[in-house]
């Protein structure tokens, strides 16, 4: 994955106007303070809360990656191996639950990547 896409900020947890810095201080989804993100780049000074309100927005990215996560689960429980619509929802909202730091971590990134560029003359 070449630094300078969108990719590369997004899974990699990175700033994304210099793709060195980190976005949230800490590393995994699943530590206490999972939600918990850098007032400004460590390695550029990009401010990460642009406005008051800014990541409400991000709602929005979350909706969609959960509806990508739902249709995924449906075609391989449902259509693939045959299960019934019943299993398939369990399913699903059990993996919501599961998944839910990482979605809202992504959904961030996601968003932030939508109006910050990045910085060539950074890299």
């Amino acid at each position: 994955m070449l630094k300078g896409t969108k990719l590369y900020s997004i899974l990699n947890n990175k700033c994304p106007k210099c793709h060195q810095g980190d976005f949230f201080v800490t590393k995994g989804s699943y530590n206490k303070d999972f939600i918990k993100m850098h007032d400004k780049c460590p390695h550029c000074g990009e401010i990460f809360n642009k406005e008051v309100g800014f990541y409400y927005g991000a709602m929005y990215v979350s909706y969609g990656v959960n509806i990508g996560i739902g249709i995924g689960l449906f075609l391989l429980m449902v259509l693939i191996f045959n299960l019934s619509l019943l299993t398939y929802l369990f399913s699903f909202f059990g993996l919501v639950v599961l998944l839910f730091p990482w979605v809202m971590r992504i959904s961030r990134l996601i968003y932030i990547n939508l109006f910050v560029k990045f910085d060539f003359s950074k890299k």
